[in-house]
């Protein structure tokens, strides 16, 4: 199993690449000090140093003696100024944290091959709380206009309408030439594919090793619960939680889907009818507002069921209980996305391909492995 955990400068350096990517420090690009720093991630100044060091090798910072350190330097760029753009279709980048911190380390591969990473009219990514499916498609019209080089989609999920409109608009950019690499899912359901190159977490991989943790504590009757009109993503989180239980539980065991509003205690009671000891989550959030719910209709985690999440967010950490969670692996989606795109651009011809990557499972006490 591998359980391993970020080295702190690693934690601080995701962090701040998230917000220079989310264009936190605007056009200035200043950063706080290292005395900031230190105070508010609680480390000393090697640690903070060797975090700045990571991201000055990616080219997302400059150190400016006497100046202090910025995303970009003042009045320029941090590269020469390139024709070659790359653009970013993340409909949900500004409510899932997952999306900053693989578009952040996106925007440093990109600095670093002097290309462009637009956001709609933008060369730095900007959070934007614009979900609609109009939105979308208007910016998928920008970037045709545009004639940008290649799009990392994010297709749009938890939306009415949002499978007509993701195909719609892969169709419009196929159409115009312009190569795509989908980012985390598909925008077919599970386990079809898509004629696109498609890159993300090994989910069924996640779902069996999340499985079969909880089969080694004991547990016996599982509940899957996620959003409804959730991504195919969350389907193979579940086939393969499926299959760990029907390979390692016995005859007792059972396993049942769940779909609706975690914060809503009329569905968390829905949930425990069936009296599970584990409840596994379609991502971190849901899982977040479930132990909150839970606790209001009078349930215990984990001392009456255990509950897992999955992606490893930054709060899963300081919810309580902290969150069980399997790791998605951001950077290494970034580097096996940007390099397919290249690849792509060199060479359209190329079959599509699937890259899946594993993550790592992260064992804390939701799950009740650390309760005596």
């Amino acid at each position: 199993m591998n359980s391993r955990t970020p080295a702190k400068h690693e934690d601080i350096s995701d962090e701040l690449r998230k917000e220079i990517a989310a264009g936190k420090y605007g056009e200035e690009g200043r950063l706080p000090s290292d005395s900031k720093l230190m105070e508010r991630f609680g480390v000393s100044r090697p640690t903070v140093a060797q975090a700045m060091r990571t991201l000055a090798l990616e080219g997302l910072v400059v150190r400016k003696t006497g100046s202090g350190t910025y995303a970009r330097p003042p009045g320029q760029s941090t590269v020469p100024i390139s024709t070659r753009r790359l653009a970013l279709l993340m409909p949900h980048f500004g409510h899932t944290e997952i999306f900053q911190l693989i578009a952040g380390h996106l925007a440093s591969l990109a600095r670093h091959h002097e290309y462009s990473l637009v956001w709609g009219g933008s060369t730095l990514p900007q959070l934007d709380a614009d979900t609609r499916l109009e939105h979308g498609e208007e910016l998928c019209q920008q970037f045709i206009e545009n004639r940008v080089d290649g799009v990392f989609f994010s297709p749009y999920e938890f939306v009415k309408g949002g499978y007509d409109a993701n195909l719609r608009m892969v169709k419009r950019f196929r159409d115009a030439g312009i190569p795509i690499v989908l980012v985390d899912h598909d925008i077919v359901a599970y386990p079809e594919r898509s004629e696109y190159d498609l890159v993300g977490v090994d989910n069924a991989g996640g779902g069996f090793m999340i499985g079969r943790h909880l089969i080694k504590l004991g547990c016996t009757r599982f509940v899957h619960v996620a959003k409804p009109l959730s991504a195919s993503t969350v389907d193979a989180r579940y086939t393969g939680l499926w299959t760990a239980v029907s390979q390692y539980g016995d005859a007792e065991c059972f396993i049942k889907a769940e779909r609706g509003e975690a914060g809503d205690p009329v569905f968390a009671n829905k949930v425990m009818a069936s009296r599970p000891d584990a409840i596994v989550c379609g991502n971190d959030h849901t899982a977040a507002l479930l132990v909150r719910t839970l606790g209001k209709i009078g349930v215990s985690v984990p001392g009456d069921v255990r509950v897992v999440g999955f992606d490893d967010a930054g709060f899963a950490s300081l919810v309580s209980p902290p969150l069980t969670t399997y790791r998605q692996p951001c950077q290494d989606i970034a580097i096996s996305g940007f390099r397919a795109m290249l690849d792509r651009i060199q060479d359209p011809s190329l079959p599509a391909r699937s890259i899946r990557l594993s993550g790592s499972l992260v064992v804390r006490e939701s799950c009740g492995a650390y309760v005596k």
